[in-house]
């Protein structure tokens, strides 16, 4: 059996160490225990001296945590070779489970250099160890990387880490805004906590250090990372840093598209209803345009049609901005072309005259805003354009006759819109009758033919009443005649009158003429 030599040391100083603990009973009763190896302590384990001595402590230890006790090298093994001989798994970061390894003489190592087992990481720069001395005793220490005292290096056997089964990873794309969230994987073994902490371009955001994280316009354009820390004690906490893109401009989005509200007329005053975004902009600009064309100035949230606006399509643009976030545009639909202001009517046109064949109708226009507007005329019959008729005045046609006229007047003025008034007459066309009389007498006995003619009503009918000196008949004309008999004429010249009633369309009328009665001879 191969034998080492055993290696001795004091106590070193307390600006280097803080001893935690000393001996296996002082230590126990402070809560700090030593695995068993106070009662396994007259073994010998990978052929290493038993009793007080590190080398024997440290490799009863990691056999306790599941390696063989078959020593991993052949050579020396003293303190001094354990990292020369395991130089492959030794390097400069302390882990729960892994032996801190002393070259000689460095403190608090002897000649033949010192292993210790590293109970807890506090950080990379702080650790506990527990160790024993050959010729001297047991104990708990807290060791800095500030002073004297740090380990040569960190031989990793068996060391006890939270590792990771299933990666954690970022989840969201990194803009501002935009959640971005920590998916915690897997660890093995099953840590007591997972913590997260934010950085940008490697500074830690300060409060940033939940699972999810938004990031605000002050990163924008620098790559987050994401630190995760799994923990449990007795183990070496497991870490992960993930890593993003630069975080991109935020984008607004669009809740509500703005609309333009109000009548595309000169003089009108349309609005915007804006568009509502989330998150909220800081600020909001709008530009009208008129078929497609900015107006100058027109920023406001509301726009007053002029003159120059006839004709054209008006439409409008809202724009979001904040600091961090990409401009968002917004657009709202185009009104229809926008219309001249219509002329007003203060007093409504009328028409003069009596609708009566061959009478004349004028057409008189009443009061306009602007009163300078220019008319034109086109009459009607029974709602039927009559042609070639366009002037202010009409000369009623036997056509006409019962039916009911109209004209209609269109005001038009340069900057205007039209407006155009339909005026009725009042009553339906009527015709002046002209009456035929021929009387014949005999003894006692006249005749008259009565036949009645008008233009439009040729042949119209209607009742007569016809008087003979004292007599008096009624008649009814069929096809614009009748035949009046009158008796009991005394003998003399008589004056015949013919009164006609009329009809609907054809005026009453009177005729006369006179009649002599023979006498008895």
């Amino acid at each position: 059996m191969l034998l080492v030599t055993p290696t001795t040391a004091d106590k070193i100083s307390l600006t280097t160490s803080t001893y935690l603990c000393s001996g296996y009973a002082g230590c126990q009763a402070a809560g700090y225990g030593n695995g068993g190896y106070r009662q396994a302590s007259s073994t010998m384990y990978w052929r290493m001296y038993a009793g007080h001595n590190c080398t024997n402590y440290v490799a009863y230890r990691l056999i306790q945590s599941g390696m063989p006790d078959v020593r991993p090298w052949e050579g020396s093994g003293n303190a001094s070779n354990w990292g020369v001989a395991m130089a492959s798994i030794t390097d400069q970061t302390p882990a729960v489970g892994s032996v801190a390894w002393y070259k000689p003489h460095v403190t608090p190592a002897g000649g033949s250099g010192h292993v210790a087992y590293v109970e807890q990481v506090i950080s990379d720069t702080e650790i506990i160890v527990s160790e024993d001395y050959w010729g001297g005793d047991f104990y708990w220490r807290r060791i800095t990387k500030s002073g004297g005292g740090w380990p040569t290096g960190f031989i990793h056997f068996n060391d006890r880490v939270v590792a990771p089964t299933t990666a954690p990873a970022i989840v969201g794309t990194p803009a501002v805004g935009a959640p971005l969230e920590v998916a915690g994987g897997a660890w093995t073994p099953t840590p007591s906590s997972v913590s997260v902490r934010w950085l940008a371009d490697g500074v830690a955001i300060p409060g940033a250090t939940a699972s999810s994280y938004v990031p605000t316009p002050d990163v924008k354009g620098k790559a987050l990372t994401a630190e995760v820390t799994a923990q449990l004690d007795g183990y070496t906490a497991g870490r992960a840093v993930l890593a993003t893109a630069p975080v991109a401009p935020g984008r607004f989005q669009v809740a509500a598209q703005p609309t333009i509200q109000g009548v595309a007329e000169v003089g009108q005053t349309l609005s915007l209803a804006p568009s509502s975004w989330s998150p909220q902009p800081a600020k909001v600009t709008t530009q009208w345009y008129a078929d497609g064309v900015a107006l100058p100035e027109a920023t406001g949230t509301s726009l007053v049609l002029t003159r120059d606006h006839i004709g054209k399509r008006i439409s409008a643009r809202t724009t979001a901005s904040a600091r961090g976030y990409k401009k968002s545009r917004s657009d709202a639909a185009a009104t229809a072309p926008v219309l001249a202001k219509p002329i007003a009517i203060t007093r409504p046109s009328r028409v003069t005259g009596t609708p009566v064949v061959g009478q004349k109708l004028v057409a008189r226009v009443g009061a306009t805003k602007p009163g300078d507007a220019t008319a034109t005329y086109a009459w009607f019959r029974d709602g039927q354009r009559i042609a070639k008729t366009t002037k202010p005045t009409y000369t009623v046609r036997r056509a006409d006759v019962g039916r009911n006229l109209s004209v209609q007047v269109t005001l038009t003025r340069r900057h205007f819109r039209s407006t155009t008034e339909l005026v009725a007459v009042p009553a339906p066309v009527t015709t002046v009758p002209e009456i035929k009389v021929r009387a014949d007498a005999s003894r006692k006995r006249v005749t008259v033919d009565v036949r009645v003619r008008a233009p439009g009503a040729p042949k119209p009918d209607g009742q007569a009443t016809v008087s003979v000196g004292g007599r008096t008949v009624e008649v009814q004309l069929v096809g614009g005649k009748a035949r009046a008999v009158a008796r009991g004429v005394r003998p003399g010249t008589k004056p015949v009158v013919v009164r006609y009633a009329g009809t609907d369309v054809v005026l009453p009328a009177v005729a006369r003429t006179s009649v002599t009665v023979p006498s008895r001879r």
